[in-house]
């Protein structure tokens, strides 16, 4: 009778163990299970510079988002597609820019919102957007004389 106790035991230590690597792996892995919701957004830009899929969106340098996809539309613009949390409304005056972490840090897109009572909806698109700087770009520019 005790050793059946014990196995028992052991078997409930077993399990416990393995739902905690589980729960592990989805929070490790940036897995949303359980979690708030998101709704869409979109954004056209003329440069990404490095923005992709799993890239941070930011208001005011909190993650409100991440990026869940880049395409190129028929004007062979940049179209990322947003996931924004549920709790978040964008005015539909917001701007979305790709900001830089650092000098050469990772990219992310940054949105500031506007002023407006008219909220972005589930689907909907930011009008205003600011493309990427290209440091290379530049440095170029003022090397030749040309800014």
């Amino acid at each position: 009778m005790k050793r059946e106790s014990v196995e028992i035991a052991v078997g409930v230590f077993v399990l416990i163990g393995i739902f905690a690597l589980g729960y592990l792996s989805f929070r490790l892995g940036k897995i949303d299970f359980l979690t708030q919701d998101y709704y869409t957004v979109y954004a056209e830009f003329d440069k990404i510079g490095g923005i992709k899929k799993g890239s941070v969106v930011e208001i005011a340098g909190v993650a409100v988002g991440t990026v869940e996809k880049v395409f190129l539309n028929e004007k062979y613009h940049a179209v990322v597609e947003m996931k924004i949390i549920n709790s978040v409304k964008l005015p539909d005056d917001s701007t979305a820019s790709v900001r830089t972490k650092g000098l050469i840090g990772e990219k992310y897109i940054q949105i500031i919102p506007g002023g407006s009572d008219v909220f972005i909806a589930n689907g909907g698109k930011i009008r205003h957007t600011e493309s990427a700087v290209d440091i290379e770009e530049v440095l170029s520019k003022y090397v030749f004389g040309k800014i």
